[in-house]
């Protein structure tokens, strides 16, 4: 398989994925300014979307969209600790929370960086997203992960995007449980080895 991915950005989800998992894959880096792969490939003729992660099976067969890579990669990988089986409640369970952090929160962030977007709409963005933290702060109140005391695969997403929130000034840090769930996931070492390889800082991540 080959994980088409820019360091830092929502592909890494997928990649810790595949560091948990320890699926045999290549990565291709791609710069998202460019629009190029590392080898100098149109990214566009990968993923006419121009966008990250894209898995792309032996066969050529390719994904995208982050949620839908991540459940690819964790059946294919038969972790049903990162993704339970199809049909389950507790598949559900981590649907619903895939899907409360693409639409809730990655939306959100992707106009805060933005250089152009209405600094008045960027304040709106941050105090709502703040508002959404204090909220998945109570749900982590008592619990190391989302859905209770497993990591899975939305716990890998909620990760990757609150990384975000430093850079756009959404400010967490007195947020408790959500500091220690940054610095839980930070830990593992899946996580570790994924940020390594992407160049990225491995510390406190919120």
């Amino acid at each position: 398989m080959k994980l088409y991915y820019a360091p830092g950005v929502c592909s890494l989800s997928a990649h810790i994925l595949l560091r948990e998992t320890k699926l045999p894959v290549t990565l291709v880096r791609v710069d998202l300014k460019t629009h190029l792969t590392a080898d100098g490939v149109d990214h566009y003729t990968i993923n006419s979307k121009g966008s990250v992660p894209v898995l792309e099976l032996d066969d050529g067969t390719r994904f995208t969209e982050g949620p839908v890579v991540a459940q690819m990669i964790c059946d294919r990988a038969g972790r049903t600790d990162l993704m339970p089986a199809a049909g389950t409640i507790e598949r559900y369970r981590v649907m619903e929370w895939q899907n409360y952090v693409t639409s809730e929160l990655h939306k959100s962030y992707s106009p805060l960086f933005n250089p152009d977007f209405d600094e008045n709409g960027k304040a709106f963005l941050r105090t709502a997203l703040r508002k959404k933290y204090e909220w998945l702060a109570r749900q982590l109140a008592n619990q190391r992960y989302l859905t209770g005391e497993t990591f899975t695969a939305a716990d890998a997403y909620l990760f990757t995007v609150t990384r975000w929130a430093k850079a756009v000034r959404v400010e967490l840090a007195d947020l408790a449980p959500i500091r220690n769930f940054m610095e839980r996931v930070a830990a593992r070492p899946a996580a570790v080895e994924a940020m390594h390889v992407e160049g990225l800082p491995v510390h406190k991540a919120a």
